[in-house]
């Protein structure tokens, strides 16, 4: 256009201090202060490096955020790609789409806070674990009174696996006595009755279980006294030669009654009576911390990836599509023999972004991970942080993380700038 280079510098200059001082400057000190020990005193030259691919937890931090951008980047571009293509075809489709895009525009402190009350280990306060206790006792039975145990007095011994037998053999018309604690009575569920004593039935085995303690105390180790609480719903069976040979449930006064087949049997309170209660999954345990923090990217990523591609969908030739169902393909076969290909350089580019992304990932694994189990989510950019400024005070292993981390991210961004001029020169 004619205009001389040095007015073109002038205008660019700027622009270029600014570049200098925030990007090169950091870059180029990072790779120097990278080849010093920990306090800057001392050369070292590349032992930061061998450290890093020899420690243990940097070894975990490189597993960690290659597993993030092999999984990460691919869930949330398939995940955009599923609404794009199905807020098309519903009425509420915009109303859904601002419900999904929403998480967006919460910061990554306040997502990482959400989710780590979303996966709280008590049911009670964590909604992942909610629900899952909820399914779970659904379909399972939970245990009746966790925590029981037959009383000092009582006949009853462990027999293994949580399950409680006695040492004596039980007789028909004689009652058999089944004492329990280590249930406060005032925390028994539902509204228990008062237990009633057990009474001898001919050509029967009969007992009572109950609870052998009251508030306040008093009354005879062994015996049903008065205010005594009985356990309704215990399961008894009678077992002879390791086999169940008859079985019954105590009722509302905990009383019970089995047939003369368990006349000389063993008496056994199944360890399914006393076994804690169903707690749910471990989400931020070793095993699943690293899943489950990709989920909550997921959550907050999705919205980006599907109004992405819903653009790109816009732009595709209807034409195209409904030239294949003309030629009788079914929905399905449209939307991956279709749909797809023609919306292939939007999913690159959602893909290549959400890659460089994740490896920068820092805010949720700090926030969501608890303390024991943050090495197992390690990942490099909070590594680098924690090495530097988390109480490792190791600016040397710090940079030399720093720098390994631009060299991963550097081809993505090379091939994202050529895919660019390759558009550009369509």
């Amino acid at each position: 256009m004619g205009t001389r280079p040095w007015v073109a510098g002038l205008f660019l200059l700027p622009a270029l201090v600014l570049l200098g001082a925030l990007v090169v400057y950091p870059i180029g000190y990072s790779a120097w202060r990278s080849l010093y020990d920990a306090d800057g005193s001392g050369f070292v030259g590349l032992e930061n490096y061998g450290e890093v691919f020899t420690n243990d937890a940097t070894l975990t931090a490189v597993k960690n955020t290659a597993i993030w951008v092999a999984v990460a980047p691919a869930l949330v571009t398939a995940l955009g790609l599923i609404f794009a293509v199905l807020t098309e075809r519903v009425r509420w489709g915009t109303a859904f789409k601002l419900i999904v895009f929403m998480p967006m525009a919460i910061s990554m402190l306040a997502a990482g806070i959400i989710f780590r009350l979303v996966y709280e280990q008590n049911p009670d306060q964590g909604v992942a674990n909610a629900v899952v206790v909820g399914v779970h006792d659904t379909f399972a039975d939970s245990s009746v009174y966790p925590g029981a145990r037959p009383s000092q007095v009582s006949d009853l011994k462990a027999s293994g696996g949580g399950a409680f037998t006695s040492k004596g053999t039980v007789s028909a018309g004689t009652p058999a006595s089944l004492p329990l604690v280590g249930i406060a009575p005032n925390k028994l569920p539902g509204d228990p009755a008062d237990a009633k004593a057990p009474t001898a039935e001919a050509g029967r085995v009969s007992g009572t279980v109950w609870l052998d303690f009251k508030l306040g105390g008093g009354g005879e180790k062994g015996a049903v006294d008065a205010g005594e609480k009985a356990l309704k719903g215990i399961k008894v069976e009678a077992v002879r030669d390791g086999k169940v040979v008859a079985s019954a449930s105590t009722g509302a006064d905990g009383t019970f009654t089995l047939p003369k087949s368990a006349d000389g049997a063993q008496l056994r309170l199944p360890a399914a009576n006393f076994a804690a209660p169903y707690d749910g999954i471990e989400w931020l345990g070793p095993a699943l911390v690293t899943p489950a923090i990709i989920g909550a990217y997921a959550w907050m990523w999705a919205g980006f990836a599907m109004v992405l591609i819903a653009a790109g969908l816009a732009g595709v030739d209807r034409n195209l599509l409904e030239a294949a169902r003309v030629d009788g393909a079914n929905e399905w076969q449209v939307f991956r023999r279709v749909t797809v290909p023609l919306l292939a350089p939007v999913l690159v580019v959602v893909l290549v972004t959400l890659m460089i992304n994740v490896m920068k990932i820092f805010d949720l694994v700090y926030i969501i991970a608890p303390q024991p189990t943050q090495d197992d989510a390690n990942v490099l950019a909070l590594m680098m942080y924690n090495a530097s400024f988390g109480g490792g005070g190791n600016f040397g292993l710090g940079s030399a993380l720093g720098i390994i981390l631009l060299l991963l991210v550097l081809p993505v961004m090379f091939v994202n700038i050529r895919r660019l001029r390759r558009e550009r020169q369509r």
